[in-house]
């Protein structure tokens, strides 16, 4: 009756999953700022460097964001001001993967499954088969939608 937990280990806690998040977050954010730097050494400050240091943030997002139940699209909110908020709930929930607590998209919904055991009640892992998290599903997806190279 019981379903099988998604990995060996168990989800991990707050203290260690806030750990993870914010070396992932200074491990994106500080590059960028090195890049800042640089640029702004060589050209001057100005729109280059304003805009240079998002770059690699926001190429962080755009890769890591369909992981998490976040578009690629949100990875342009670092051109307006919520990027490091958005990249910092992203990376929240990267620590806590291969387990969701995050409610899902509507079009990944059909390839979870709910953990019935007592330990993980009420967390979402990937279906048997399925890929959530890719940028398109492989060939035919459940919402109809087809990928690029199927």
């Amino acid at each position: 009756m019981a379903d099988d937990p998604p990995s060996s280990r168990p989800p991990l806690r707050r203290g260690p999953r806030t750990l993870i998040a914010a070396l992932l977050v200074l491990g994106v954010m500080v590059p960028s700022l090195i890049i800042r730097e640089l640029i702004e050494a060589r050209m001057g400050s100005g729109p280059l460097a304003d805009f240079g240091w998002t770059a690699v943030p926001a190429a962080a997002t755009a890769w890591l964001a369909p992981r998490v139940s976040y578009r690629r699209r949100d990875a342009l909110l670092w051109l307006v001001g919520p990027g490091l908020y958005i990249f910092a709930v992203i990376a929240w929930r990267l620590a806590f993967l291969p387990y969701r607590d995050w409610t899902p998209r509507p079009d990944e919904a059909s390839r979870l499954r709910w953990l019935h055991d007592p330990e993980h009640a009420g967390m979402l892992v990937p279906a048997r088969g399925s890929q959530v998290g890719g940028p398109m599903c492989r060939g035919a997806c459940p919402t109809g939608r087809r990928s690029a190279t199927a």
